[in-house]
């Protein structure tokens, strides 16, 4: 299999470094022409500065998009209708339209379209879906999520919401395997000029809610959440992987192995690419949560909920 990755800066590293590690890796485009030429000598493969040119010059089946988020409609285009398949990291696009339009085109170019909503990969959200599943402490009610850290360096285009809250509504939304029909937020902005803090309400039926509380400002880094059931609250970190569950007459922790969920996340895709059944984020998943994301926004503006009605 031959995979290209557009854009080296920020996160994108870590896609270099495991598509190379995997043997993968045959190219990759950065309109920075020295990251291109630094990351194409360092895992000797070819290197671009233009998307065109990559496509003109190199026969490949999938590509990853890791750009600035505005960028990500255009390129991730350019690649569906040359009928390659397409991982993006998150958020899908910065506007829901052009998602939608995109997971058109995917299914038009019978082509596999996804998004890197890389917490799903993780093995502890991946044991508490079990869980819940199995209803082992009865039904799940409520979530809550816990982000936070200085702002990312690289992150220049979008506010915390999209770049740090989509996670959690993702992750909320594969827990209750369901979608919200509300969305309450409250952000505001301290230090950047986007919003930099946001606590965030989803509402899902049968009065099962996620509560997301994400911010820029803390200096340590926080990635919790617990799954409140009716029997039991499940306590995880998405950092170390530790699953705690506490009952009215005791608590233990659920042993896991640890693993890292990108690996996890770029072998699914992979898997997908050779037609196996693998967990992929499917693309109108990808959409709904910037729609969500979107009411976020709206909603901590206009200071109401936003009544949603997703597919």
């Amino acid at each position: 299999m031959k995979i290209v990755q557009i854009g080296a800066g920020g996160w994108g590293k870590n896609h270099t470094r495991v598509l190379s590690e995997l043997g993968v890796l045959v190219a990759v485009c950065d309109a920075d022409s020295q990251k291109s030429k630094e990351y194409g000598e360092k895992y000797s493969v070819n290197h671009y500065e233009s998307l065109d040119e990559l496509l003109t010059s190199e026969e490949f089946d999938g590509a990853f998009v890791v750009t600035p988020t505005s960028t990500h409609s255009e390129i991730a285009k350019k690649l569906l209708e040359a009928k390659k398949h397409v991982f993006v990291e998150k958020p899908m696009t910065y506007k829901s339209e052009d998602g939608d339009r995109l997971a058109k085109l995917a299914e038009k170019n019978k082509v596999i379209l996804t998004c890197g909503y890389i917490e799903r990969f993780n093995p502890a959200v991946d044991v508490v879906k079990k869980i819940v599943k199995e209803k082992k402490f009865g039904e799940l009610v409520m979530l809550e999520f816990h982000r936070e850290n200085r702002m990312p360096l690289h992150i220049k285009d979008v506010g915390i919401i999209y770049d740090t809250s989509v996670h959690d509504i993702d992750t909320a939304n594969w827990l209750f395997d369901d979608m919200p029909n509300v969305v309450f937020a409250r952000a505001g902005k301290i230090k950047h000029e986007r919003e930099d803090f946001a606590n965030i309400m989803l509402g899902y039926k049968n009065d099962k809610v996620a509560i997301i509380s994400s911010n820029w400002i803390t200096p340590k880094r926080v990635r919790k959440f617990n799954a409140v059931c009716t029997d039991a609250r499940i306590s995880s970190d998405f950092i170390t992987q530790e699953i705690t569950v506490e009952k009215s007459e005791n608590s233990e922790t659920i042993q896991n192995e640890k693993q890292e969920p990108l690996l996890l996340e770029i072998q699914s895709f992979l898997g997908a690419i050779e037609g196996k059944n693998e967990l992929i984020v499917k693309s109108q998943q990808a959409v709904n949560v910037t729609k969500i994301a979107e009411a976020a926004l709206l909603s901590s503006q206009k200071g109401i909920p936003i009544y949603l009605d997703l597919k």
